[in-house]
Parts: structure tokens; sequence; C-alpha cells
């Protein structure tokens, strides 16, 4: 059953051309549930999408047309939830740091057998199926007479994208009689299309792999025979930085992750992941992986495989990159990898509701995600509601902030991604990172590349800085208002850039993620004779700057003698400002001081049979976001410093 619409791995950037009332005084949640609708009933908020426009209206849809939807629970005490979850997390509450087990958090914020009874009866009683039950949600089933009974809307078929889907012409509500049980329902719309069974997940993808000539470290090797850029002749690209380089580059010193579990989330599993991480480490310096390090969470099947949907075989890429990333920077540190059985919200939503009420790891790294325009406000309370739980458990949730700047060159308007936009989690953007001789930090910009090829004559890079190829992303949030911790930090001109009201901006925190300065990862590909074999590549994006950052933080948790960092952003602006932070700009090296790289790349993204591409990749210009001193839009408060771990020690004043 496919309820929402899909997420995409944001940020996996090749080195080719590749609810509540409580919570929105909290943390600027979007309310989900708080307006009523008709006397004896309230309204769930955000069930009717945008694209169902009068306009785009045909009509009623035919009431034996089937539906299936997820109707989530609200759990008791949900506005104390939120409450609860904000004073656990700020390093100034009396309650800082006073986790709850999983299963305290179940008994004071879940759902009561009761409630779940009682919603499950008046779904019944509208002449709906029930298909599956738990402590979150109740799936059900039924025709569209039924669900136009439960939920008190009509359903109408709407054009959108040139296909026609049904979805209710006004929000759902739900009984007053249920007590604020429901939090929201998901799935009363069928856009794009319902799942197809696939029980098999397809071979790894096409091998990519770079060409040469590589620098080993930043500016190790440089053609004075190419055209010179910004008054000099640029380096060549690193093959790919490994875990020495970005210890090294964010203060990893001699913490290693130990006793800390990192889980990440992707779609689908990589059937060679366990080789490939074992090879990757031996071959690159990193501690080889002992056993039971690195364990998988899978679902029993898959949906949505195929390359028209999810497309499941580039996923694989995604979980090695992850995998890979945080053992990089956290080598002792326990990976739990949690797969969702497509790339669709609730899969996902499944997944991470497996690491909260299961208690599986103390950092969530996640690099997938969506455009703000396509979030909604019930699926936002789905989420918010789990990113609260695991707050009170003390469980923190990185996401990627988006690999297309400010979106506007993608979809015509300026947004932000999601969930990285939830105040709950931290939005990790990214850097283009110098790691030079010896290890050593040089200095980082924000990620912004634009593409220059090398001239047929080879004595010019052609109509230089070329074209904008992807950065960091960022910007202003419609939806959520601005936290309490981005207060007396985000400037004005970005928390007000969409009005007078102050919203929430991303990202949090950066690190690496600039491809043309990425990380090499060893992944098992398709070889163009069908075979399968292991090969190294570089790669970025902030799919890289995420898991970068959640290996950071289990080298935090370490430093704070096993006390788990859990919901971080109120930690991380609490050291604004200070030693523990990079101010990543972009002019590292002094204002109108250009950056690049050049680049030599496959034509085929394979071998030189067809060819070479020489190309110069600027650095350092984000679409229409800038990394300028203190809290920007591309790189947030800045990147990990030297003390940015030891900062969290007990009793380290900052």
């Amino acid at each position: 059953m496919r309820s929402s619409r899909s997420r995409v791995r944001a940020g996996l950037a090749a080195a080719a051309t590749l609810p509540l009332v409580a919570g929105a005084l909290a943390l600027g949640v979007p309310t989900a549930n708080a307006d009523s609708g008709p006397h004896d009933r309230h309204a769930l908020q955000g069930t009717k999408p945008q694209w169902a426009t009068p306009k785009a209206d045909r009509g009623d849809t035919p009431r034996a047309d089937k539906i299936a939807v997820r109707v989530y629970l609200a759990g008791r005490d949900a506005p104390g939830l939120a409450a609860y979850a904000r004073s656990v997390s700020d390093p100034n509450s009396a309650s800082y740091g006073k986790y709850l087990s999983a299963k305290q958090a179940k008994a004071r914020f879940g759902a009561t057998k009761e409630q779940i009874a009682k919603v499950g009866d008046w779904l019944t009683s509208s002449g709906l199926k029930v298909t599956g039950t738990n402590g979150h949600y109740i799936s059900v089933s039924g025709d569209t007479a039924a669900a136009e009974k439960a939920f008190g809307t009509r359903l109408h078929n709407y054009v959108k994208d040139g296909k026609t889907y049904h979805a209710p012409s006004s929000d759902a509500t739900v009984p007053a009689a249920l007590n604020g049980a429901v939090l929201t329902v998901v799935g009363l719309n069928n856009a794009p299309r319902l799942a197809k069974h696939d029980a098999t997940l397809p071979p790894p993808s096409a091998v990519y792999r770079n060409s040469g000539p590589f620098s080993t470290y930043y500016g190790s090797k440089v053609n004075k025979n190419l055209p010179s850029a910004y008054g000099t002749h640029q380096p060549y690209a690193i093959k790919g930085y490994t875990g020495k380089q970005l210890r090294a580059a964010y203060g990893a010193k001699n913490f290693t992750g130990k006793d800390v579990t990192v889980a990440i989330t992707d779609a689908y599993a990589s059937p060679t992941i366990a080789e490939d991480a074992q090879r990757y480490a031996k071959r690159n310096g990193d501690k080889s992986y002992r056993k039971g390090q690195l364990t998988q969470v899978l679902p029993d099947d898959y949906t949505h495989t195929g390359e028209n949907e999810c497309g499941a075989a580039g996923w694989y890429g995604e979980e090695t990159l992850d995998v890979e990333a945080v053992h990089a920077v956290a080598p002792a540190a326990d990976i739990v990898y949690v797969g969702a059985a497509s790339c669709q919200d609730d899969d996902f939503i499944d997944s991470l509701n497996k690491i909260v009420d299961n208690r599986l790891a103390d950092i969530v790294s996640n690099s997938w995600g969506d455009i703000e325009a396509n979030e909604t406000p019930d699926t936002a309370a789905a989420y918010d509601r789990i990113f609260q739980m695991g707050a009170v458990e003390g469980i923190g949730f990185y996401f990627s902030s988006g690999d297309n700047g400010d979106n506007a060159a993608k979809t015509g308007t300026k947004q932000v991604d999601t969930p990285a936009n939830s105040p709950w989690v931290t939005s990790v953007g990214g850097t283009s990172l110098a790691v030079g001789k010896g290890n050593t930090y040089q200095w980082e910009t924000g990620w912004g590349t634009h593409k220059a090829d090398l001239s047929k004559s080879g004595d010019s890079w052609t109509s230089m800085p070329g074209a904008y190829t992807g950065g960091a992303g960022g910007g202003t949030s419609k939806l959520y208002e601005q936290p309490f911790y981005q207060r007396g930090v985000v400037p004005d001109a970005l928390s007000k850039a969409n009005g007078s009201k102050p919203m929430r901006v991303e990202p949090d925190i950066s690190a690496v993620g600039d491809p043309q300065t990425g990380f090499l990862v060893g992944q098992t590909q398709t070889f163009p004779d069908g075979s399968q074999q292991y090969a190294e590549y570089r790669i970025g994006g902030t799919s890289l700057s995420a898991p970068v950052i959640a290996g950071v933080q289990a080298l935090v948790q370490q430093a704070r003698h096993g006390v788990p960092v859990g919901f971080a952003n109120p930690g991380i602006y609490d050291r604004y400002g200070t030693g523990a932070y990079h101010d990543v700009t972009d002019h590292p090296l002094g204002q109108g001081r250009g950056l690049g790289v050049v680049r030599v790349d496959y034509a085929n993204g394979f071998d030189a049979k067809d060819g070479l591409l020489t190309s110069l990749r600027s650095l350092g210009g984000d679409s229409s976001l800038s990394a300028t001193v203190g809290y920007d839009n591309v790189t947030g408060v800045g990147s990990p410093s030297s003390d940015y771990v030891t900062s969290y020690r007990p009793g380290k004043r900052h």
C-alpha cells in the first residue's frame, strides 16, 4: 500500500555530473489536529492536499472505488510529549538529559488500549475494515462511501501532473468523542499510485568510476599546462578523502565512538554491504569491523523496487556511503542499518518507529528527503511525533539538507527540504573541504559548484565559472515557525525571508558534502560485461554530510562518558560563536579569491574507451544561498572544529 509520497536519496551526489498546539508553541510545529470542524467533529488539518483545487476537480470519486489509509494515533498527553521533548533536550533546562527508557516513554505518552479500541470501533462502524493495528496507527481499507462516512469529507477526482487521482475535497474530520486520540490520517489521496508487490531486489547499478589524475590531498597535484583560473593553476580533485583525513579535519583526537550505536535508515538493503564495508576498511586504513559491529534490521518484503518507482538498486550506494562514512569517522561505534520496504513515507515511518520503540540506537543518520512543497501537515505530524518520542528517549535524528541549493533551479521555487525542515531534527548542510598534507585542516567553503569545460583548443575554461551543478540545501521554511534554539542566532533577514513571522531556517550544522572534495567509497557494482565486482569511487552530497556528523556525534557521546546527546539542536546552538566551530564562509582565503579544482572524468563513467572530459569546478557559490560570517543558510553554525568533541566533556565550559 502506498499512502504518501516517495522520498529520494537526498544528496547522493556521485562524482559524475552527478501536530500539536503545544508543539507549535515549543518548536514551531505546524498544527495538525487542533481546529474544530462541524459541531461534533474535529478537523485534521492538511489532509486535503494543495493540488486538490477547484480548477483540477473532475467530480466525485466513484463510491465503489477502493481506499486504503493509515489513521495515526496521538497517544496520551500529546502536549506533554512536546513539552518534555523540549525540556529534556535543552542544556538550560533542569530536566536536561533526564531521558526516559522506551518502555517509560510508551507508558507515559503512547496510545492506550482504550484509545486504540475506540478508534478501531469508530472505523469499523463506518464500514471500513481494519487491516493492521499497532501502537502508532490503525490501517484500514474499504470503499469510497465508507471512507467519506468515516472522515466526514467527500472524495473527488483531481488532475495532477496530467493524471487523475482521488483526494478529499475538504480536510478530513473525526468525531469529537474520540477526545483527540487521532493525530492524522494519511492516504485519503492516492497520488501518485499504489505500490506493486515485488519481493526480489534487483542487482547493483551499473559501475561508476573516477578517472585520474588525482590529488592525494588538497592541492598536491597541479598541471601547469592547463589554463589558470582565479590567478593560479587549480589542483586536480582528490581521489576521495578517507577516515584519517576526516577524523583529523573534525577533531576526532583519540575518540572512536566506543560503546555508541548509530542507526542508519535508507530504503532497501545492499546484498553485499558487509563484504564491501569490510573490504573498504582494510584497503583504506580503517579499523576492521568486529563481529556483530554492523547489523541490519530489514522488512519481510519490499515494494516499489522498479526504476520508474524507487529504483531499489540506486539505494545500495546510499547505504554503502552511509555505513562506510560513519565507520570512517567513528570506527568503534556499532552500526545498525534499518532498511525501509520502499522509499515511501509510510515505510520510512515504520523504520524510524522500529528504532524508537526498541531503542536501537542513540544517533540516527538519514540521507533522504523531498522538497517542502511536497510536504503536508498530516505526514509532518506523523514524523514529528516520532522525533519527539526519540527526543524523550535521548535519540537524535540527523537529516541531509539537500543537494540543490535553494531548489529554485529544480522546482522553480525557492524552498527547503523535508524532513530536514522539522524543528525536531538536526539539518546537516554541506561544505567543500580542503585537507592538506599531513591531514591538516586548511579551510572549508559552503558547498556550491559551477562547471566550466576545457575549451577545444585547451587554452581556456569555457564560460567561466560555468553552469551551477549543485550545492548544499538550505533556506527558510514556509511550514514551521522559528524554534526557540534559533532565536538570537539566526538573523532576521533569513528567518523572515518569507514574511514578518520568523520561521525555521536550515541547516543547523555542516560537514563535507561537495563531491569535488568528497569521500572515497567502495561498493560492488555491475560491470559492462554483466559481472558484479567491487570498485571504489569518489562521492559527495549532503548524503555524505549527514553520516559524517552522525559519526562526530558518536565521538561526542563517548566524550560525555556514554551519556547520549539526544536531540542535538539546543546544544549545537548553545555553542554558537565559540571555538567549537569552523565559521565556514564562501571566501575562506579572502574576498575575491576564487577556489576550484580540475576534474577529469571518463565520458562513459567507466573507462577511457569513449574519451576523457576535463573541466574546472569552481567552489563556494551556492545558488542564491550564501555562506557568510556567523550563522548562514548554507552551513548553519559552521562545521565541527578541533574543539567541538571535547566541548561536550562533563564540566567543560564553552
